[in-house]
């Protein structure tokens, strides 16, 4: 029998599983390794067994609790991401707080905030968009993200979004499914309003007039936003509205 580096990788994380399974079945709390292990496995076997991809994520989310890990181990599993051998091909599955910690478990760095209601984004300078993902699989989001250098498989009014994120607290995000649309809520970028990296389109200051001429230009040339922008339509309408002047004078 021959086994390639994906096959022998597969059975090193079965063989880890089936150590946090018959830890399970005798009460013993899983360890990191063994708690990723068995999240790993069994994904993998759903999506062997041709359930959808959705529902996998939403059930390897509920699998563990943090009463059957050892402490602090929940905490360190902010994320899994696990390729996944669905019939249509491998597809990359990412659930965040796959184990959520329990109501007395801390996070490393966690800050604790008040009890009491804050508002946290001013309604008169929100913008709510419909984004549509034309892609082939989800498309997540974080909170921090630049909106209009977001996945170019998701098509909504790019030069709307620029200069604004998701209105959404620190951490958190939006998943976005193929084909459907969905309506978010966008509030303008704070603090000194430098965007550097991301996409590449900005690398500079927001409210700059060259920076932004020059994002929406590589925006359009990369295939960001279509070849018109806001300010070419203008001008094509001022162009169309002389044309027709001049023609009624004739």
């Amino acid at each position: 029998m021959n086994l390639s580096p994906t096959e022998l990788d597969r059975l090193t994380i079965f063989t880890a599983a089936e150590f946090a399974r018959r830890n399970l079945r005798l009460g013993i709390l899983l360890s990191h390794p063994e708690a990723v292990a068995y999240l790993t496995d069994e994904a993998m076997l759903l999506a062997r067994q041709d359930v959808p991809f959705a529902e996998i994520r939403d059930r390897v989310s509920r699998m563990l609790t943090p009463e059957q890990l050892q402490e602090g181990v929940a905490s360190m599993i902010p994320l899994v991401m696990i390729e996944l051998p669905m019939a249509e091909g491998t597809k990359l599955l990412a659930v965040y707080d796959p184990v959520p910690p329990g109501r007395d478990e801390f996070r490393p760095g966690e800050v604790i905030t008040p009890g009491e209601a804050r508002e946290m984004f001013d309604d008169a300078s929100l913008l709510e968009l419909e984004v549509v993902n034309r892609g082939d699989r989800d498309v997540q989001v974080r909170s921090l993200t630049h909106f209009f250098e977001v996945n170019r498989a998701l098509d909504f009014d790019r030069e709307q979004a620029y200069g604004m994120r998701l209105a959404v607290p620190a951490g958190q995000g939006q998943r976005f499914e193929p084909g459907i649309p969905k309506r978010v809520l966008l509030t303008p970028i704070g603090g000194e309003r430098v965007v550097l990296g991301q996409a590449g389109l900005v690398n500079g200051a927001l409210d700059d007039s060259e920076v932004r001429e020059r994002a929406f230009a590589a925006a359009r040339e990369r295939g960001y936003l279509a070849a018109a922008s806001a300010d070419s339509a203008a001008d094509n309408a001022a162009a169309a509205a002389a044309a027709a002047e001049s023609e009624e004078t004739r």
